[in-house]
């Protein structure tokens, strides 16, 4: 993370525009104590009193009005926000744009869906909208979900490595016991494997559930805090410490040891574009549109990038807003391989793998009222939904990129951007 000399010559330059050097140096070297506000109406647990008494605090504080966020789009019982947000103040307007009809022939997910994104991003609806087209023209888009799991990875730190090597026996002698403790926390989560990460006195013990049709993990997270207290108070040896997360297993971020595994669900998808519709419909030779995705691999893999993908984040976000995921789990969502190259007939072979789906059907904040209409919009709402969005979520990613490369190979993309990018 180094700079060279000009680029913080330069940024040295812009920080003495906006203040006194030395005037900063002082306050950063005289910081005191300053005690904590009680002014501020903190709630766990919202309530229309406790919102209203934030909104009027806020008004006070700032000497504004927010009439669009206060009054106009809110919740009118904040009490159904809990489990969902803290503090609640009011919403956030995100238009909801619709593409479709994608056409996904897979396990779970069968026939034509129309797909509602959550973005201000201009160009992004349309864009993966064009690649739906294409992608149906031509049979549509097979996605398969094949591989299911989700990470939680507890470490012990103990004295010295016999310690570790006693607690070590004792958790793997009592592997079956685990499940009936897992049993007691949840009724839907599964341990499915565990691995053992021994590094010096550190052992990293990581914990793969089944989730059912809840993303998960605040269920791995609960089933793992059991599991750990368990051990260390049964186990002949105890840790020193021991932390429920080491930051192992991936959480929302790009990580090496889920991209060459699984974290939540992982699906492949693909499709055959013939080369009639890559010409009419994208408007880009078969020629260009490979040999544009040949050089942005070998220029991504330059880049240190975790997988070779050109904006799976920018579909999935929107779909993860609309549909109430963790959108912060687009950090390592995103995370996956797009690949192209030319068919005997003449189209375009693409086919997009993800292996980091973190999505749920159920929990978090698919039951809101519009965030359910969203799933409810592609029957992927409830028990028994999450391989079917799942499959979807990895169509709609191959549809985007299928709809970018053929734009930059063609030297629409900046055109595009012009036309339905910015305000007119």
């Amino acid at each position: 993370m180094s700079s060279g000399f000009e680029t913080t010559k330069r940024s040295l330059q812009r920080i003495t525009q906006r203040i006194d050097i030395k005037d900063l140096i002082g306050k950063i070297k005289n910081k005191t104590e300053i005690p904590p506000s009680n002014h501020f109406p903190f709630e766990a647990h919202n309530s229309l009193e406790g919102m209203q008494k934030r909104q009027q605090f806020l008004s006070s504080h700032t000497g504004q009005r927010f009439p669009t966020l206060f009054e106009k789009h809110c919740f009118d019982a904040p009490e159904l926000l809990n489990g969902n947000c803290e503090n609640f103040i009011g919403n956030a307007q995100v238009p909801i744009g619709m593409i479709g009809p994608l056409h996904v022939v897979g396990t779970a997910a069968q026939g034509d869906f129309f797909i509602p994104l959550a973005t201000t991003e201009g160009t992004l609806v349309a864009s993966y909208h064009r690649g739906a087209k294409a992608s149906r023209l031509c049979g549509g888009i097979t996605s398969i979900c094949f591989l299911e799991g989700v990470q939680r990875s507890p470490v012990f730190r103990f004295r010295d490595m016999a310690d570790l090597g006693q607690f070590l026996i004792f958790a793997l002698e009592r592997r079956e016991q685990f499940n009936e403790i897992v049993k007691s926390a949840s009724r839907h989560a599964i341990i499915q494997d565990i691995k053992y990460n021994i590094e010096g006195n550190q052992l990293i013990v990581n914990f793969e559930f089944f989730t059912g049709d809840a993303a998960g993990q605040n269920m791995v997270t609960i089933c793992t805090d059991l599991l750990c207290k368990w051990l260390v108070e049964h186990a002949p040896v105890k840790p020193g410490e021991w932390f429920i997360e080491s930051n192992y297993s991936g959480d929302k971020k790009a990580s090496a040891v889920s991209f060459t595994h699984v974290r939540g669900r992982k699906v492949s998808a693909e499709v055959h574009l013939k080369k009639e519709v890559v010409e009419k419909t994208l408007r880009c030779s078969p020629a260009n549109m490979v040999q544009y995705w040949q050089s942005s691999t070998i220029g991504v893999i330059q880049s240190g990038s975790i997988g070779a993908q050109g904006h799976v984040a920018n579909g999935l976000t929107a779909l993860f807003i609309a549909t109430g995921q963790d959108v912060a789990c687009v950090s390592e969502a995103a995370v996956g391989i797009t690949r192209m190259e030319l068919t005997p007939e003449g189209g375009v072979y693409v086919s997009v793998t993800l292996p980091n789906l973190i999505v749920g059907t159920v929990g978090g904040g698919t039951g809101l009222a519009t965030q359910k209409e969203c799933l409810e919009m592609m029957d992927c709402y409830g028990d028994g939904k999450v391989q079917k969005f799942a499959e979807i979520c990895g169509a709609v990613a191959l549809a985007g990129e299928i709809s970018i490369a053929a734009a930059i190979a063609s030297g629409q993309f900046a055109g595009a951007h012009q036309k339905f990018g910015r305000k007119h």
